[in-house]
């Protein structure tokens, strides 16, 4: 298959793709980009030259590779949801006692706590937030 038309059945894959995922979270913003890869390598197929054909076992080895990453990626996104579960089970025990934050300018009774950016964050009764992070002290 010519560099150009690979070149251009990527162009065509991505920017359909592109137009459809300007809302999409980051799992379906994946599997869009696992689905180009199968239309490039279809259109790849399709396209190569008959008398110079591509080796298959080059072409199964880069779809094994990118199935590899395609489960990193999952794994990875359920690790990050454990772990804000974890977090979030943790953080409960603090609901209804008395934190200070870290550099002790924040004190107060905890009246809810919240995952923001990966972090837990407890609401004061007083209407503060404090960081649940290292260094912070629980009474």
């Amino acid at each position: 298959m010519s560099a150009v038309s690979a070149t251009s059945a990527a162009s065509a894959a991505t920017s359909t793709d592109t137009t459809k995922s300007t809302h999409k979270t980051d799992a379906e913003k994946n599997a869009l980009d696992y689905n180009s890869f199968l239309q490039l390598l279809v259109a790849q197929m399709k396209n190569q030259d008959p008398l110079n054909p591509s080796d298959p076992t080059e072409q199964l080895s880069q779809l094994a590779s990118f199935s590899n990453v395609e489960q990193s990626i999952k794994l990875n996104d359920k690790l990050s949801s454990l772990l804000t579960v974890s977090s979030l089970g943790q953080a409960d025990g603090v609901i209804g006692r008395t934190i200070t934050s870290a550099d002790g300018t924040v004190s107060g009774v905890v009246k809810s706590v919240t995952i923001k950016n990966g972090a837990a964050v407890a609401t004061l009764a007083s209407g503060g937030t404090v960081d649940l992070g290292n260094g912070i002290k629980v009474e």
